[in-house]
């Protein structure tokens, strides 16, 4: 489930509809095929991702960019890998990523570096994220995260508490609790994110 406090999409005949849509423009065809292909129609798959059925068709369109959360939500219902919705494939089961192996790719704002392998259930991604980008942007979903900062200082919220990390502090928290990741310096960050659909185990059970 995503929650923006507000703000409206841009039209789609716009300069910057026009210019997130070149972006990416392999994304569009590639999500409305893996939908299709899962059989869901749009209002099943957007209800699921927690988008309006109209964002979701301007993604599959072209016409708008989707964030770091949306891409974890589509691709945990899709059932794939925020790397390969991204163009990202390496061969199946290839335990070893070399250095500068594959294009980076672009989603409204950040830059995305595959770090970890395909069709793995953890996925591992090296961030560039811009001063301020998606700051107002709070995201819920399952699973956990982790994060490395490596330049730049993070400005993380989780639920009511405001963290900023520098470079070599990591956070390490469930997804499903309420968080915002942005950039606290000008001249952005640049970080290492895990994402895994495992939920952390209880560790004060109800007896």
């Amino acid at each position: 489930m995503l929650i923006s406090p507000g703000g409206h999409p841009p039209d789609p005949r716009s300069p910057a509809a026009a210019g997130a849509a070149d972006a990416l423009p392999d994304v569009a065809p590639r999500l409305r095929e893996l939908r299709r292909r899962r059989g869901l129609t749009l209002e099943a798959a957007a209800q699921r991702a927690g988008l309006s059925p109209a964002h979701l068709s301007r993604l599959e369109t072209g016409h708008r960019q989707p964030s770091l959360p949306m891409l974890l939500g589509l691709a945990r219902i899709y059932g794939t890998t925020v790397a390969e919705l991204l163009g990202e494939s390496v061969p199946e089961r290839e335990p070893i990523i070399r250095a500068g192996r594959g294009e980076r790719a672009e989603a409204d704002g950040w830059t995305y570096h595959r770090a970890g392998g395909s069709g793995r259930a953890m996925q591992a991604l090296r961030l560039a994220v811009p001063y301020g980008s998606q700051g107002d942007l709070v995201r819920v979903h399952p699973g956990e995260e982790w994060l490395y900062v490596l330049d730049g200082r993070v400005r993380l919220g989780l639920g009511e508490a405001v963290h900023e990390l520098s470079p070599g502090d990591s956070a390490h928290f469930d997804s499903m609790t309420p968080h915002r990741i942005a950039a606290a310096t000008p001249e952005g960050a640049e970080l290492l994110f895990v994402h895994t659909l495992l939920q952390s185990p209880d560790i004060h059970p109800h007896v």
